[in-house]
């Protein structure tokens, strides 16, 4: 029988987040958490943080090119309908990644955290083949299309710092997430894909968890240090150059995943931190 009494969690997850083929990568995580819960590894000990992940493991499709460069999805079309999809399933794939990163990036932390993440990998996954069927059944597949690494650019830039990441990922860009999901509910309603709209049901429930979470660690992180979590939260999306949300925001998503009233009041009137760079 195989001893698990000395694997280190990090260096299974470092696995788990270099893995190129999305099937190994599922399977893995699934794993990974399985052995998390059974007690089977070892949590990373606080110290010199473990070296960042620049370009973690993806297969060789789709293309990655500058946001700027990527046509507007519309679902009106056969073909716009499956790069909707498609960049949803990008998403997806890219949040396995955030997740198991932010379980191997940060060391000496709570058990609870690492447990929490292992877990948000594991959905992720779920996510994502959820998309890659709805996919398959327009006739397309993941990698079908170009899309952009504008996640896994704000994971590097915040790799040295567990607050900033909580800050500029969950409560960031996954919490766009949370926003732009009713619109595109509204667009796939038009054109009857009912299909689709149960999947990101799923997905929007389970986001306003992982957005929870990382609201939870954020404030977590602030009170470590004596720092005000809303006022932080600005100056971090002034220094990193964070994306502003667009409004409409998803209020009653939010305030589930943490966000307070003056909090949304402040990003729905766009109000950026006026400088602390």
């Amino acid at each position: 029988m195989q001893d698990f009494s000395h694997v280190n969690l990090q260096a299974r997850a470092l696995e788990a987040l270099m893995s190129c083929s999305p099937a190994l990568k599922a399977a893995q995580v699934d794993t990974l958490l399985a052995d998390w819960q059974a007690g089977h590894l070892v949590l990373p000990e606080a110290g010199a943080l473990p070296p960042p992940v620049l370009d973690p493991g993806r297969p060789e499709r789709p293309e990655l090119v500058p946001h700027t460069e990527l046509p507007r999805r519309r679902p009106g079309s056969p073909g716009g309908h499956a790069a909707l999809l498609h960049a949803i399933a990008h998403i997806e794939f890219n949040a396995i990644n955030l997740a198991l990163d932010c379980a191997y990036r940060f060391s000496g932390l709570p058990a609870d955290y690492y447990g929490a993440w292992l877990g948000v990998a594991a959905e992720e996954a779920y996510h994502f083949s959820l998309i890659e069927a709805r996919l398959k059944d327009l006739g397309h597949a993941y990698g079908d299309f170009q899309a952009h690494n504008g996640l896994w650019e704000m994971a590097i830039k915040t790799a040295d710092d567990p607050l900033a990441r909580m800050a500029l990922v969950p409560r960031v860009l996954e919490a766009r997430g949370l926003d732009a999901t009713p619109p595109i509910v509204s667009a796939l309603k038009r054109i009857g894909d009912a299909e689709t709209i149960a999947v990101l049901d799923i997905i929007l429930r389970d986001e306003i968890g992982h957005v929870a979470l990382g609201d939870r660690w954020f404030r977590y992180f602030c009170a470590e240090r004596g720092l005000a979590p809303e006022a932080t939260y600005l100056v971090l999306m002034a220094r990193f150059d964070a994306p502003w949300p667009p409004r409409p925001l998803n209020v009653e998503a939010r305030r589930k995943a943490g966000f307070s009233d003056a909090e949304i009041a402040c990003l729905e009137a766009g109000k950026a931190a006026s400088t602390v760079r």
